[in-house]
């Protein structure tokens, strides 16, 4: 579905990621795990549109899509849920679902909206409040279904359990591992390497905009190295 063949890209002058490729079959759970500092998030707005490349070719479904605008890769079904959630907390929970689907003309938001809040049954508690309202865990929560909201075929995670309790942490690993069960293809970009690569089909490690190492989640997960450095084991 997706594929990425030696990527580079710059702040001005400074190169960030150095010749990064990898690929993501349709139906996977792919985790990228590194340090922070390592590209990436730099990586995943490169896939959406937000962070021009300098070199490389990112291809969607067989198409090359690097010089494509946000909004036209939004269209060809990729979302992202950006760091930090960065939901609109003036408005209410419900107009944060409604602005995902700002790309759709069809008939079956609505319906969409009621899907997102059997899914995420404390956001139905709140349509009507204001999203900065919410805890954190439930701003996340909303932040992925407004990306779900644009049906995308590729989601884009990046760091969806950062600073979140224990339990929470959890319940939003268990919520991506349902997504993928529901079909949805994943990209996810995540400090917490041990439940990232517990759900992950496959992984990559990023180091200093390098790709460094890659395998299946459960291979990476018992490998040495990656067990000292981001297992703390």
């Amino acid at each position: 579905m997706l594929a990425l063949e030696n990527v580079t890209s710059r702040y001005g002058r400074i190169e960030v990621l150095h010749g990064v490729s990898l690929d993501v079959a349709a139906g996977e759970i792919v985790t990228l795990v590194g340090s922070n500092g390592a590209g990436k998030t730099t990586l995943l707005k490169a896939i959406s549109g937000v962070q021009p490349v300098a070199r490389g070719s990112i291809r969607f479904n067989g198409s090359p899509i690097d010089r494509l605008p946000p909004h036209r890769r939004v269209a060809l079904g990729i979302a992202q849920v950006p760091e930090g959630r960065q939901v609109f907390g003036p408005l209410t929970v419900e107009d944060n679902l409604r602005l995902g689907a700002w790309a759709r003309e069809d008939a079956e938001i609505a319906a969409d909206i009621d899907r997102i809040f059997e899914t995420f049954p404390a956001l139905a508690e709140k349509r009507r409040l204001d999203a900065g309202s919410l805890s954190g865990g439930q701003q996340q929560m909303l932040a992925i279904g407004r990306a779900l909201m644009a049906r995308p075929k590729l989601l884009l995670l990046d760091e969806p359990s950062m600073g979140l309790a224990p339990l929470l942490v959890d319940q939003i690993f268990s919520i991506i591992g349902g997504l993928k069960h529901q079909g949805l293809t994943i990209l996810l970009v995540e400090q917490n390497a041990y439940g990232a690569l517990a759900i992950a089909d496959r992984a990559y490690v990023m180091e200093t905009g390098r790709v460094t190492m890659s395998g299946s989640g459960s291979a990476l997960l018992d490998d040495p190295r990656v067990r000292a450095a981001y297992l703390g084991l």
